[in-house]
């Protein structure tokens, strides 16, 4: 088995990797083109928004299908949509960056279909989290909640071989301390909104997903259940 630290940072990118990239950079091309008038014609100036209101997650609607008991498919489909839209380039360019290089660490571990859920479990469960939470906050977009999942994996990894080396495990959470202290210096400095908490959600979500998601992980599971 591989390990997140031993690899060469040149080793083919995990295929479920390239997708996750692409479904996350398309469509910002799209909107760059767009808003250039390349592409879409006068309209596809307001693309960007258009989109985010069509498949962007909003925790009112998530409220309104609670307090209704409706689920509509096609606002169920947010949870999974929402990360592949983003407020900007810069933004985009980010979070896509943080995807490579996570997912990378992750996927050479973890199986492709392992890998997927590493981000998009995450993702709904920050959007859930959030819905409930955040009241009265902005739409939720991007990539991040399902990045900071694939860094709870990689946190995962390293607090096991860590832990397998006799080293001390607290060191595993160094990445996300740092993550974490910077958001909150930007949001005291500048103001921001409650998007942490989607952020916070999807890496405790990816950590403990771990337990299942890594090789053998849910044979282990199922053993320890048999036990008692």
């Amino acid at each position: 088995m591989s390990h997140p630290d031993d690899s060469s940072p040149f080793n083919p990118l995990p295929p479920v990797v390239v997708l996750l990239f692409l479904a996350v950079i398309i469509p910002e091309i799209a909107f760059f083109l767009g808003s250039k008038g390349l592409i879409g014609g006068p309209s596809a100036i307001g693309w960007r928004q258009a989109m985010i209101q069509d498949y962007g997650f909003s925790g009112d609607i998530l409220r309104w299908m609670v307090q209704n008991g409706i689920y509509p498919p096609d606002q169920l489909l947010r949870f999974v949509t929402y990360p592949f839209l983003h407020g900007g380039f810069t933004e985009m360019l980010f979070g896509a960056a943080l995807l490579l290089a996570m997912g990378k660490f992750v996927g050479e571990v973890f199986r492709p279909m392992a890998t997927l859920a590493a981000f998009i479990i995450p993702s709904i469960c920050g959007a859930l989290v959030y819905g409930l939470i955040a009241r009265d906050n902005p739409w939720l977009y991007g990539a991040f909640p399902g990045i900071y999942g694939l860094i709870g994996a990689f946190t995962y990894l390293l607090w096991l071989k860590l832990g397998q080396q006799g080293g001390s495990q607290a060191r595993a959470f160094v990445l996300i301390g740092f993550l974490m202290g910077a958001q909150l210096l930007f949001s005291l400095l500048f103001g921001g909104t409650l998007r942490w908490i989607a952020d916070l959600t999807g890496f405790l979500t990816g950590f403990a997903a771990s337990f299942v998601l890594r090789p053998g992980g849910w044979a282990k599971l199922r053993e320890r259940l048999a036990q008692r």
